[in-house]
């Protein structure tokens, strides 16, 4: 469609949105392989554990625009509250589409780092990756997909009345699912995460500074500085296969809802996240906090069925989530309308590939006046990987963690045109640079934490990374003709 705008238009530009509904499932894979080859790709979920998350998949290429903040630059929720403001929705838009999906606009990432601008935080940690704090495109043109109703939808934003090239995007989405439906990809042998080895992996500490660096947090807990901290440690390897195989990996052995794939200039991002950070929808706002985990293992439904109910009733696992509630809910007084705030869920237990998480649902409504840039700046980054209360556990982790998260723990996701939003946290997100693939894992700090038992949470959750890292270069060097039509 249009070409990159090189400077913002002087005055906003109007899109209306034009969508074309398919009574048809497409093939997800291939939608993600294809729109891969594509610049900077934008993929949001892609597998059918979106069902339970959201109920949307996403694929987007080619943005019209980009916004990206790094450090250096100061005000950055001024800079983004600008770059959001060069499109808006026209005024007499009807809703063509369910109203929570997408319809256009920007996706793209958030640094957990963005927090230093937001508080008053130190900045000891070493930034060695260099990411932006905030990466956007704003796409106008994407391919749906309604994991409830299994329909399809081709949807373009209509830019300043140019039929024309909505008219050819309809056509260039409508090809691109044929050629999906054909198109061919790698398959992978299922790993066995339980024997993968983590100690043969690099990592920013060794096992003995992370269980220093635990009882140096349970101290500050028992002086009364905090309650819980969210610590976590990072790995890496070389990696020198395809980025989206390792999607396509995760997406098969670990699917997760809030699974997403970015690829930028200089690095790549394949996250398998279940957590769900915030979702707007008109005037409701929504967070799904995740504090809780037991090893899901394949083939021993004993051993997991004693996990879950050991998870429904450790005491130590419900005040940790409980306490990341109180955190959300006082977040969310932040921007809420008096009264609104409820917590609509207090606590389930949800089933993933490798894992059995405990989850919670806190949500309020919002002045209609209320934009993005408040939402962050009421809540951001999550409680739920910060600790309570937030700014003194941020001081915390920067002081315990050796390098800067980046957008571990930050979010991804999308703002529509239309004031929409939905964002997750960057856990179990795998970022590739330099041929390196990093992957960063970690759990909540409590008064009452064992500190060998919170390191093999945080193996536990690194194994399904880290075995599909190999996995793919395994199979990748032994088997580079395996292909599969769809």
């Amino acid at each position: 469609m249009a070409a990159p705008a090189s400077a913002p238009p002087a005055l906003p530009v109007r899109c209306r949105i034009k969508t074309r509904r398919l009574v048809l499932a497409p093939n997800l894979r291939g939608l993600s392989q294809l729109f891969s080859q594509r610049r900077c790709p934008a993929i949001l979920g892609g597998n059918d554990a979106k069902s339970r998350g959201g109920r949307f998949s996403y694929w987007a290429a080619d943005p019209i625009d980009l916004f990206e903040f790094r450090i250096g630059q100061t005000d950055p929720l001024d800079r983004l509250d600008q770059a959001l403001s060069r499109y808006i929705l026209a005024s007499d838009q009807p809703r063509p589409l369910p109203p929570e999906m997408f319809c256009g606009g920007w996706m793209g990432s958030f640094s957990y780092d963005l927090g230093r601008y937001l508080e008053a935080l130190p900045t000891t940690a070493h930034d060695d990756l260099q990411m932006p704090i905030i990466r956007l495109g704003f796409y106008d043109s994407l391919i749906a997909y309604d994991h409830h109703s299994r329909a399809t939808w081709l949807i373009a934003l209509e830019l300043d009345d140019r039929v024309a090239e909505c008219q050819a995007a309809f056509d260039k989405l409508s090809d691109c699912l044929d050629q999906a439906a054909q198109i061919e990809y790698r398959t992978f042998d299922h790993a066995n995460m339980e024997a993968i080895d983590v100690a043969g992996t690099h990592s920013n500490m060794s096992p003995a500074t992370y269980l220093k660096q635990v009882q140096k947090i349970k101290a500050y807990i028992r002086d009364g500085e905090t309650y819980q901290v969210n610590f976590s440690h990072r790995f890496d390897c070389p990696f020198r296969g395809e980025a989206i195989d390792l999607f396509h990996w995760q997406n098969q052995y670990n699917a997760s809802p809030f699974a997403a794939y970015l690829a930028w200039p200089g690095f790549t991002v394949v996250s398998a996240s279940p957590e769900m950070f915030l979702k707007r929808t008109g005037s409701l706002i929504q967070t799904r906090p995740v504090k809780g985990t037991r090893p899901r293992l394949d083939n021993d439904e004993l051993a997991n069925r004693a996990g879950i109910q050991d998870l429904l009733h450790s005491p130590k696992e419900l005040a940790e989530l409980n306490m990341i509630i109180d955190l959300e809910r006082n977040d969310l007084a932040r921007i809420c309308i008096p009264g609104t705030r409820h917590v609509e869920e207090a606590r389930s237990i949800e089933a993933y590939p490798t894992l059995f998480h405990a989850v919670a649902t806190v949500s309020g409504q919002l002045a209609d006046d209320t934009r993005f840039r408040d939402l962050l700046q009421a809540t951001f980054p999550g409680g739920s990987i910060t600790g309570a209360p937030k700014i003194r556990s941020m001081e915390i982790i920067d002081e315990t963690e050796p390098t800067a998260r980046g957008l571990y723990t930050g979010s991804i996701g999308f703002i529509g045109v239309d004031g929409n939003a939905c964002l997750n946290i960057a856990i179990r997100t795998i970022i590739i640079t330099r041929e390196t693939a990093f992957a960063q894992t970690g759990g909540a700090i409590v008064a009452d934490s064992d500190a060998l038992a919170e390191y093999e949470e945080t193996i536990t959750k690194a194994r399904a990374l880290l075995a599909g890292i190999a996995g793919v270069q395994t199979q990748t060097q032994d088997s580079p003709s395996t292909l599969t039509a769809s």
